[in-house]
């Protein structure tokens, strides 16, 4: 009987393999062990809760189709949880019901997901930059509601209205800036706080390793430790169900437990897509702050006190001139001085009003030159020999549904542009389709060669465009 259940599992590994790709084959079909086999029902072990419903949400139909090719058409999985037990490392069986919450549990006995396997444990480390500090954050009317409310936080985090504090704008405008710098002032008047900066990239990287390694209760518990969560690039969430899940769990924990929260995304909670109605509700609950793009005046101040920082002297008609003819974002103004620097520097010039007005000239030059858009739209429908217009219509050929996603894939991976932003020039189309067209590409990368090296020659392509 041993075997009639070993080898049927293996039957359907081998059917499976051929439909998916070896990196998610190895993430989420690796783990899985065969337990018994009772007429037309394999029982299946996986590792918990989590890892069952992602496997039933992402992967049921090819689990159908191996199941049908190996027991026939009554084929039916049933499910059993194994959990690893951190304490006396026994092995535990849970049912369907919510899995073990954090609270009670010692830190010592919980897998922090930031210490790298195999070295010594280390004190918990906020993963903070300490360069990003309030004293060095300019205040201007572009950012004054969420400078004052980040002072408040950091005063007194969790105990304000501002919890949470949803910090949004476009890119260059200081948003991780801001919220690391909170998080700093925090640690300077709380040393006893334990504080927490991740990306929504990183978060999610890691639940996927948790699901796989049946770790998902010290990863929760981890979480729920911390008394200052600072997560960057929110609208990353988009249509991550599972991840949606368990974020929806430890903002909750920490919400009810006075801790405090910092959210950072490129647009409002009402404008993202693909998130759960319940966590948009709760992104509402406390301040949401929008980051301009800085005025003149702001942009000045930031340019002198980026000079005194570095300990730059640069003759105020130079700085203002800059500051004049760089205005989107904090970003670019500061490239501009580290060019101007540099060119002052190696060329052994004098920093004057022509060499600023050459570096400005050159910057618009290589901005000009830029891989924009329009340019990745042309390249792309040129090569599919489709007619430009057709990446921004609602027709889902198999062609026109190709260029389009690898046109949004090089917009998103080559240009400044915002996932909103980008949506615009294909049709409106919001945050999901973006970044369903993204993992479209990278997925069919993953598995087909050819169209593989078809990505590398237009990548090569934009790049001779800048040349």
């Amino acid at each position: 009987m041993k075997k009639d259940y070993l080898g049927a599992w293996e039957r359907c590994l081998t059917v499976i393999k051929e439909h998916v790709n070896n990196q998610t084959f190895k993430t989420w079909f690796e783990p899985i062990k065969a337990v018994k086999l009772a007429a037309e029902i394999l029982t299946i072990e996986v590792p918990n809760k989590f890892f069952y419903e992602w496997l039933e949400e992402n992967h049921l139909q090819v689990l159908k189709l191996a199941l049908t090719e190996v027991l026939g058409k009554g084929g039916r999985l049933e499910y059993r949880f194994k959990v690893e037990s951190h304490q006396n490392g026994t092995p535990q069986k849970h049912s369907d019901d919510e899995l073990e919450d954090a609270i009670g549990v010692s830190p010592d006995q919980i897998q922090n997901p930031f210490v790298i396997p195999g070295i010594k444990r280390v004190k918990f480390s906020p993963q903070l930059n300490t360069a990003y500090r309030l004293d060095n954050y300019i205040e201007g009317d572009c950012n004054t509601l969420a400078r004052s409310a980040g002072k408040a936080i950091a005063n007194k985090p969790g105990e304000t209205a501002f919890n949470p504090l949803f910090i949004y704008g476009d890119v260059g405008l200081g948003k991780t800036h801001l919220a690391q710098a909170i998080g700093n002032e925090v640690i300077s008047s709380h040393p006893n706080k334990n504080v927490l900066y991740v990306s929504t990239e990183k978060f999610t990287n890691q639940l996927i390793q948790s699901i796989r390694n049946g770790s998902v209760n010290d990863f929760v518990n981890f979480y729920q430790l911390v008394d200052v969560l600072i997560v960057d690039d929110i609208q990353f969430l988009s249509e991550k169900q599972k991840t949606q899940e368990i974020f929806f769990n430890i903002f909750n924990h920490l919400k009810h437990c006075g801790k405090q929260i910092i959210l950072t995304s490129d647009c409002a909670p009402n404008e993202m897509k693909g998130v759960q109605d319940r966590l948009l509700s709760r992104f509402k609950w406390g301040l949401e702050a929008d980051l301009h793009r800085p005025d003149l005046e702001t942009r000045i101040a930031i340019m002198e006190a980026k000079m005194s920082q570095e300990k730059i002297e640069v003759p105020r008609d130079v700085s203002h001139y800059i500051c004049m003819h760089v205005k989107n974002n904090v970003r670019e103004l500061e490239g501009i001085l580290i060019q101007l620097i540099a060119q002052a520097t190696l060329n052994q010039r004098a920093i004057d009003m022509t060499l600023a007005r050459e570096v400005i000239q050159r910057f618009n030059n290589n901005d000009n030159r830029e891989i924009t858009v329009d340019l990745i739209k042309e390249m792309v429908a040129e090569h599919y020999n489709i007619p430009v217009d057709k990446l921004g219509s609602k027709t889902r050929k198999q062609d026109v549904a190709l260029a389009r996603h690898l046109s949004i894939y090089f917009s998103k991976e080559y240009t400044k542009n915002s996932l909103k932003s980008i949506g615009k020039y294909f049709g409106g189309r919001d945050h999901s389709t973006i970044l369903h067209s993204c993992k479209t590409i990278k997925d069919r990368m993953d598995t087909d060669v050819a169209f593989k090296d078809t990505v590398a020659n237009l990548e090569k392509r934009m790049q001779l465009n800048l040349a």
